[in-house]
């Protein structure tokens, strides 16, 4: 039982975020692989991106491909600063 030792206890809070539709399904469907809640994943990214560290394996990141070729997500990190609502 060495892993329950090294748990660090949190609190969550819900929250109602709105994402692009083709990126969130992207992401649901990485969680699912990887057999985590959406939740779980996006902590893991952000903890990632705030110590400037890679959130996914090289492995990963072929599936990730696939992915988005599945769900025909087709943004870049170049996009996201240029991002504009459908009405």
């Amino acid at each position: 039982m060495a892993e329950t030792k090294n748990l660090v206890e949190i609190e969550r809070m819900q929250t109602g975020v709105r994402m692009e539709k083709r990126l969130l399904k992207v992401l649901k469907a990485v969680a699912e692989l990887k057999d985590m809640s959406l939740g779980d994943l996006l902590e893991g990214i952000v903890l990632h991106a705030f110590e400037g560290k890679a959130p996914f394996s090289p492995q990963t990141l072929k599936e990730i491909e696939k992915l988005k070729g599945i769900y025909g997500l087709t943004l870049r990190a170049s996009d996201s600063h240029r991002l504009k609502e459908r009405r």
